[in-house]
Formats: structure tokens, sequence, C-alpha cells
């Protein structure tokens, strides 16, 4: 495992939450704090100033009341000196204008060469003064230029009743003061902050080794346990958290110890058991992808494990004829896999199963495969038997016929008993002839010397005229119920060879049903396929027998079966027509419950529809 640097470690974190807490405790004091200062320095200057400049106003109030002889001051000249003593005692104060109820300034302070005396103003300050008699309340300004902050204001000046207003003081002052004071002790509070924030880093990496050191310890524990090792315990000091966390820890390390053993023993046990078995097995992941398989598979597939692990099962078993993905391998359940070679004529059965996690999700696939190719010759030797045979008996039994009918048209010596003779001489013989050309039929679908007629049908309607038809024919007490899809379905299928496999399924179905019974037709999309399904109410079968049913000569009541003239091969005719059309065929059944029949086909696609 990467070491872990200092600037990703916890440690770093832990000291920089010391320092940002502090840092943000400081801030909130700071910010409180100064603000607090300002507003107090500025109330407590703004009220000295203002004191000075009420005293200010009073004097030139008196000097404006004063009577002038010949012998005084001009009131200029008066108002003049009062300001130029009261600016040289207030080193703050920027502009001082006395004007009078003209609006014509009478003495001022001159800090340029452009005098304002005797110059009119139009300032709104000053004229709100002498409209509506009142001091202008002083307001914070920043000097154009300079940026210097400065408040200024107007005081009315009034005759000695007090109720006329003679003249105006108007007065900016300077603040910097102020705020070179508030600046110094900012930078004192910053330089404090910087020494604070230095003491706590350092106290910081002595309490972050306290509490990572032991966490550093388990770290490399866990890498020791990661290597199979757990012999190692973690050495704890304490009892706070982080000793309970080094107690759990060492649980946890005992537990896996025994988990890890159990473990050990049972993958010793199934590769034993998976060597020693006669049948292949392989195991996919989700995806399809090899992850274990035995000697047995090895020898089958002729690959070793090295060579397909990784791989997917379609390609490695050459499925890709008979499913289009993995998704498909849970649908099958099972399936004939040809690896013939020109040497070597090899067939395997491979069977699916799912494997799901804690979930109930899929999470892999194990395949079991075997050899059948000697079943599978058996069953075409029988076959052929069966073909010659059939062979065989068509001829003398066409023969056999053709007499019977012969002395069935003339006259007998027993009127009564010989017609009903030769009936059933007759009925058996037709059952011979069929179950003959069944056989025929069946070798040469065996030998798939039958060809498809496939076209482009529209199943919904097909199904429909097909039921209609045994319905015009149909004993009344037996009920027909249509449960079918209302959108159109295409299939790409033989029209004589389905209607023979629907032929088949609804006359066991009839034969089957009781009176008062009914039949129901199904016929729905799953996925990409057509399913359609046939269901009685008749006597219904074992569920050992179920799977039976599509084997050539099997019958479940054979007495009864032979009194309604089947000949055991009609399913089996229809397994081998619907398997020809690429689709599956089953049936599910309860003994007194009746019989489902189910069979799927392939639906066209979209792409297929449209070129058809």
């Amino acid at each position: 495992m990467k070491e872990v640097g200092f600037f990703q470690s916890v440690r770093l974190k832990l000291i920089l939450v010391y320092i940002l807490l502090l840092l943000l405790g400081i801030q909130v004091i700071g910010v409180y704090f100064v603000d607090r200062l300002e507003e107090q320095l500025e109330t407590n200057f703004t009220n000295s100033i203002e004191g000075q400049l009420n005293s200010l106003t009073y004097s030139l109030q008196n000097a404006f009341n004063t009577e002038r002889g010949e012998d005084s001051l001009p009131l200029n000249n008066d108002l003049q000196s009062l300001i130029n003593d009261f600016s040289d005692d207030n080193t703050d104060i920027g502009k001082l204008w006395v004007v009078d109820n003209n609006q014509k300034v009478l003495a001022a302070t001159t800090t340029s060469d452009q005098s304002p005396i005797g110059k009119k103003v139009t300032d709104t300050a000053i004229t709100k003064v002498f409209l509506f008699g009142e001091a202008t309340e002083p307001k914070p300004w920043r000097e154009e230029g300079t940026n210097n902050r400065l408040f200024r204001g107007t005081n009315p000046i009034t005759d000695e009743s007090g109720e006329e207003i003679v003249g105006a003081l108007y007065y900016e002052v300077y603040m910097n003061d102020i705020y070179e004071q508030l600046g110094e002790i900012i930078s004192i509070f910053a330089k404090g902050t910087v020494l604070a924030i230095t003491v706590t880093a350092l106290l910081g990496i002595l309490v972050a080794r306290t509490i990572t050191k032991p966490l550093t310890e388990m770290k490399r524990q866990a890498q020791v346990m990661a290597t199979g090792d757990f012999s190692q315990k973690v050495d704890v000091k304490g009892n706070d958290e982080i000793g309970q966390l080094g107690h759990t820890f060492n649980d946890l390390n005992d537990k896996l110890k025994l988990a890890t053993a159990t473990t050990e023993g049972e993958r010793r046990k199934l590769s034993s058991v998976l060597s020693n078995m006669s049948d292949g097995v392989i195991a996919t992941d989700r995806l399809g992808a090899i992850t274990l398989m035995n000697a047995p598979a090895s020898r089958l597939i002729g690959q070793t494990f090295e060579e397909v692990q990784g791989q997917s099962l379609v390609d490695v078993l050459d499925l890709n004829d008979q499913v289009e993905n993995i998704s498909e391998v849970e649908e099958a359940g099972s399936m004939i896999i040809d690896l013939s070679s020109e040497d070597n004529h090899l067939l395997l059965k491979a069977n699916f199963s799912v494997v799901e996690d804690e979930n109930h999700d899929m999470n892999g696939f194990i395949t079991v495969i075997s050899d059948v190719t000697e079943q599978q010759r058996v069953e075409k030797e029988r076959r052929e038997f069966v073909s010659n045979v059939s062979h065989e008996l068509r001829t003398p039994l066409t023969t056999m016929r053709s007499y019977i009918e012969a002395l069935n048209d003339g006259a007998w010596q027993d009127p009564d008993i010989a017609p009903r003779f030769l009936d059933v001489t007759q009925n058996e013989t037709d059952r011979m002839i069929r179950l003959v050309n069944d056989l025929l039929q069946l070798t040469k679908m065996d030998h798939k010397e039958t060809s498809l007629m496939k076209d482009r049908v529209e199943f919904v309607s097909f199904f429909d005229h097909v039921i209609d038809r045994f319905e015009m024919n149909k004993n009344e007490k037996v009920e027909f119920v249509r449960n079918l899809s209302n959108k159109n379905m295409y299939v790409w299928m033989d029209k004589d060879k389905i209607t023979q496999v629907l032929d088949n399924i609804i006359s066991n179905a009839i034969k089957y049903s009781p009176e008062g019974g009914s039949i129901r037709f199904s016929a729905h999309s799953t996925k990409k396929q057509l399913r359609v399904s046939i269901t009685d109410e008749g006597i219904g079968m074992p569920p050992d027998t179920v799977d039976k049913i599509f084997d050539r000569f099997y019958r479940v009541d054979k007495s009864r079966a032979r009194e309604m003239g089947g000949t055991g091969l009609g399913l089996a005719i229809a397994r081998e027509m619907i398997e020809a059309h690429h689709g599956k065929i089953w049936a599910e059944s309860r003994e007194g419950k009746g019989t489902t029949v189910h069979f799927t086909l392939p639906l066209m696609s979209q792409k297929r529809r449209g070129q058809s």
C-alpha cells in the first residue's frame, strides 16, 4: 500500500482544524471588537467636535448681535478672527464658513488660493438651514481627490430673540486621526493572531500525534493482515474511543482468522469434489466470463482453465447459434452442444443454473456439461429402426385395407356380425397407417429431409382461424376461452407445420376435456418470443411423467389413448416441428386439474418486418 504523505494525513487535517477553529474565533471577536471600537471612537470624536462647534456658534451669534460703532471692528473681521482662533486650536478642522442670510460667505478658513469670502454659495445643506431653521445633522463624507474621511454639517446663527436666522456655520471636520488609531489597534490584533496561530499549530502537532499514532499502528497491522498473517495484535494503551477501536480491531482479527480458516477448508472440499466429479463444471460471473472450471470440463472441451479464464462462456462452448447473449442461457435451462470435429464426434449436454447473491440478484452461472454422444447414437439407431419397420409395414397394411374395403362392399355370410368385424378391422388398419405415416414424418424430420416453407404470418389471426375450425365441430359441452394479445405479432414460420402442431395439441385437449369443461387459449409476447398456451381441464398427469409426453410412443393412459385412436407420436412430431422453428415446447400438469401445453416461437424483428 502506498505510504500516505504528510499533506494527505489525518495529522495535518487535525492541525488545520485547530488552526481554523482558533482563527474563526479570533476573527469573530476581532470583527465585533473593531466594529464596536470604530463606533465608539467616532461617537467620542463627534461629541467633542460638536461641543466645540456649538461653542463657536454661540460666539458667532454674539458677534452677529453686537451693535457696531464707528470705532468697532467690522462684522467680517470679528467673524474671521473667531474662525481663525477656532481653526488654530483644532487641527482636524477642514473647512469653516460663516454665511449670512443672503447665503454670502462672510468669513472662512482658507486652504487654497481661491478664497470663498464674499461669494454666494448654493450648497443644499446651507439652504436648508435658512428654509427650516434647524441644524443639519453631521454626515460622514469622503473628500474628493484625497479620499480623506470627514463629516460635515451646518449650525444656524440666530438673533437675540432666537427666532430669526441671521446666518449659518458650515463645517467640515477630518476624522483621519480616528482611523489611524484604529489601524494601529488592528495591526496589534493581527500580530497577536499570528502568535496565537503559531502556538496553536505547535500544540496541534502534539495533540494530533497522540491521536494518529494508534491509527498508524492499526494501518500497519491491517497491511500485515492483508498478507494472511493474523498472529499480531494492536497494542491498546487506553480505554477511550481509539482504545475501543483497537479492541474492536483485535476482535476483527480473531474473527477473520477463523473465517479464513473455515473458507480455506471449504475451498479444499470444493476443489476435491470438483476434481473427482465425472461431469464437467464451469462457473461464470454475471457477465458470463469464466471464473472456475474443473478437470473433467477441461477434458471435454479440450482447453485448460488458464486458456479460457476470463473468456465468455458463449464463445468457449460455441453457443452463438443458439443464444444471442448470456442472459438467454437462464431461459434455455439446458441444451445440446455439438463440438464435433472431422476426426471426433462429440455431443455435450449443458445444464445451466443461476447463482444468486444474498439479495436474490443474479450473480453468475453454473454450467454442468456431460458427454451424451453415446446416448445420441443409441437414439439415432432406434429412430432408424422405427423407420425401417415403418417402411416394411406400410405396403402390406395398405393391401389389407384394400381387401377389407372390398369385402365390406360385398355380401358376407353373417349379415349381423361381419359388418361390425370389418369396421373394427378397418379402424385398426387406419390407426396403423396413421402410425406408419407419423413414423415416416418423424424419420424425415430426424434426417432433415422435411423442408420448411416459411412465410411471414400474423400469428393472432392465424391462431384465431385454427380455433374457429375446431369450434365449429366441437362438443357443445366443451367451452373455448380465448385470451389473445390485441397487438399484431409476426412470426417467420411454415403455416402447414404449425397448423399440424396446433391440431395435435387442441385435439388432445378436446379428447381429455370432461363434459362442461373449458379449454383456454393464450398467445402473448415475452421479450423476443411468442408464447402460446393451451390449457384443458382433463385428467392431468403425475409430475414425473410430464416431460415424457413428448417422447415417441409414450402414453400416460395407454388403454384410453388406444380407444381414442392415438399413436403416441403427435406431441413428438409437435416438438420436432417447434424445434425446427427454433422454438421450445413443454407442458405443465397436475393430476385431476388438467394440463397446459406451452410453446414459443421467435418473433420477427421490426427491421425484418419492414424488409418482408
